[in-house]
């Protein structure tokens, strides 16, 4: 009882400290990027662009050019092997380990300044949903987080592990007795096991507040009713808050609404191994940009982001309803980072973001980051195994699905058919488990089935394509997407 009245005051001081930095976006930024290059002047990466020399946002925009990890891997391979002061001062506390695009597993450096800015940035979406609420309730019961696997290895004396594994060495003092499961069931590697494990400590709990990802939250859901043959809020009649990142929850909301009996309110943060960027500040859709938490922010219109020289800005001049790929300058020593995303502004005052997807065509449904590259060279691999051959194709998530586990969805127009489709699905699928390492973790832990191919008649892509206007030049139909628009217009194409 006590933690809850002490919790209320605390969040609404911090919710004004928010908001204070929140309102004053340009000086707060340009503290930022000032801090960052004085702390890192003096390392390779520093020197090598004329830190020393940077004193205004012109300045910096003309000695750091934008990067993705491949362009940026000569400076991280040089920390990963073990010296100081490349990127950032010193040597990085983690990697966080990620699955990379071109050249398999990425090293992401954590340092001691960015690892507290995302416990922060977690802590400060809470506390800012008790102020709003002016309800605390769920601090006095029980709380989950269903993350992966704290155990690390080491290289070179830095520690590496998956983000949510890392955040787990660093959960709050005042948390840790509420905190569920126990560190034992967090080390389990098999998914099916430990989701049973966590069921078992958690069942005659009073849990309140569940944070995850919500394809792997749903499987936890899914047993705990299988298990009682009773609704998940009946199972846990406290439970008021799910925290959520790393996808879209919207098509999961009536399910998972179906699941637990009731609707309970949701809170969405944007964490990455490369920082914390944002998250939820309202009830109403959207996540506060973290201007102040050692990143400095650049924007790019997506649709110039391939140009020869784009237009790239600073928090100062962006605007509403542009699609914006988002770079990050981060206190971990990623400097003109592309990480991918892209985002749109709903909001200036304050700055609030929506995730609109990724800068290339992507699947992360259930948070696998699966490119184009890998869908291709997934595909390549197999026809060249087997005595077939491929006219066109496409990829789609298949999320709602009676009695089964979700799955991605191939559309493959066939020039010359396996004579065994089965075994052409499972060598497809078992490339592609290579080529991700996420998707890999999604097959093994039973949160997706394998993937399953709908065969579409010959010349079907080219009357799909004429359907919607896009017939020839350079239109061409997207290797993968992350919603089901392309499936479902594809279903009078159909075999």
């Amino acid at each position: 009882m006590i933690k809850s009245i002490l919790a209320k005051p605390y969040a609404k001081r911090i919710t004004k400290r928010i908001y204070k930095w929140a309102s004053n976006p340009e000086k707060t930024q340009q503290k930022v990027m000032l801090n960052l290059i004085a702390t890192a002047k003096k390392t390779a990466f520093g020197k090598d662009h004329n830190f020393n020399k940077i004193k205004t946002y012109k300045d910096f925009k003309s000695n750091i050019p934008i990067r993705d990890y491949e362009a940026l891997k000569h400076y991280v391979e040089r920390v990963v092997a073990g010296e100081s002061d490349i990127l950032w001062k010193g040597k990085p506390l983690y990697f966080g380990k990620t699955s990379g695009t071109t050249s398999g597993t990425k090293y992401i450096p954590i340092s001691k300044e960015s690892i507290p800015m995302h416990i922060k940035g977690a802590r400060n979406a809470v506390l800012m949903y008790i102020n709003r609420k002016n309800n605390a309730d769920f601090v006095n019961g029980k709380i989950i987080f269903l993350q992966g696997s704290p155990e690390l290895t080491e290289k070179n004396g830095v520690k590496i592990g998956r983000l949510s594994g890392i955040s787990a060495h660093h959960v709050p003092k005042y948390l840790q007795k509420n905190r569920l499961p126990s560190y034992e069931t967090n080390c389990i590697e098999d998914w099916e096991t430990k989701v049973e494990k966590i069921i078992d400590e958690t069942i005659n709990e009073d849990l309140r507040l569940i944070g995850g990802i919500p394809s792997w939250v749903q499987m936890y859901f899914e047993r705990i009713v299988e298990r009682t043959g009773k609704k998940v809020g009946d199972v846990f009649p406290n439970f008021k808050v799910f925290v959520y990142g790393g996808v879209n929850y919207e098509p999961y909301r009536k399910k998972f609404e179906n699941l637990i009996g009731r609707k309970v309110d949701s809170v969405e943060l944007y964490p990455a191994s490369e920082g914390f960027i944002a998250f939820q500040d309202t009830d109403e859709i959207g996540m506060l940009l973290t201007l102040n938490a050692g990143i400095f922010y650049e924007f790019i219109p997506a649709d110039e982001f391939f140009d020869e020289n784009p237009t790239r800005i600073s928090i100062a001049d962006v605007k509403l309803e542009v699609n914006y790929v988002i770079i990050l300058n981060t206190n971990a020593g990623l400097w003109g980072y592309n990480i991918g995303d892209t985002v749109e502004f709903i909001s200036l005052k304050p700055h609030r973001i929506i995730v609109t997807g990724r800068i290339k065509h992507f699947i992360s449904a259930f948070g696998e980051h699966v490119i184009s590259k890998e869908v291709e060279e997934s595909m390549r691999l197999t026809t060249n195994s087997i005595n077939a051959s491929v006219t066109e194709y496409t990829v789609a998530p298949k999320i709602n699905v009676e009695n089964g586990l979700p799955y991605h969805e191939w559309f493959v127009e066939f020039e010359n058919e396996p004579e065994d489709l089965e075994q052409f699905s499972s060598i497809l699928d078992k490339n592609l488990q290579e080529q991700n390492t996420y998707y890999f973790d999604l097959i093994q832990g039973k949160v997706l089935q394998s993937l399953k191919i709908t065969k579409i008649k010959k010349g079907g892509f080219h009357d799909y394509m004429k359907s919607i206007g896009k017939l020839g030049g350079q239109n061409k139909i997207p290797r993968l997407s992350n919603d089901r628009k392309i499936a479902d217009a594809l279903g009078d194409f159909k075999i």
